[in-house]
């Protein structure tokens, strides 16, 4: 009888292990919390300012787009980087052609201190797409300001949105 239980466990792991052989990768890293796209839009918020004191005096930051490449081994195509105000009106389109970011390769967009035209709610809208499914790229803001000795930085995430 416990030599039947065996041979049923050897049997079990066998199917279990030809089963999960032909499975495609991207099912792999859904269930271990990668996450995998063949193309996304990306909302992106940006502070052009934040207000500071009980006054509401606003501090001006600097702010830079950064794109990141985390797959090992394909490229990805940036198609449009667009910035919008605090109103939902696009202020600038970043690119004319798509760009290609190459494996573990950043891209990225710098606004001035002194560019106040996106105003507090300011984000960018980030598509791209790849040729195959790909680790999904790090696309953040990174904001940062000094005045008077006084200084601020953080950093602020993107969000996959539909269209």
């Amino acid at each position: 009888m416990q030599g039947r239980n065996v041979i049923s466990v050897a049997l079990l792991m066998v199917m279990f292990s030809l089963a999960s052989w032909g499975a495609p990768a991207h099912a792999w890293a859904r269930s271990s919390g990668v996450s995998l796209s063949k193309g996304q839009a990306v909302y992106v918020p940006v502070y052009s300012n934040v207000f500071t004191g009980p006054r509401r005096l606003p501090f001006q930051l600097a702010t830079t787009l950064s794109i990141r490449n985390t797959d090992l081994s394909v490229s990805i195509r940036v198609t449009s980087i667009d910035y919008y105000d605090t109103k939902g009106k696009m202020v600038r389109r970043y690119l004319g052609r798509p760009l290609e970011v190459r494996p573990l390769a950043s891209a990225f967009i710098h606004i001035e201190e002194k560019d106040v035209t996106g105003g507090f709610g300011a984000n960018f809208i980030v598509r791209w797409n790849a040729g195959k499914v790909v680790n999904n790229p790090i696309i953040e803001c990174v904001m940062i300001g000094a005045t008077s000795g006084q200084g601020i930085s953080f950093v602020s995430p993107g969000q996959e949105i539909r269209e």
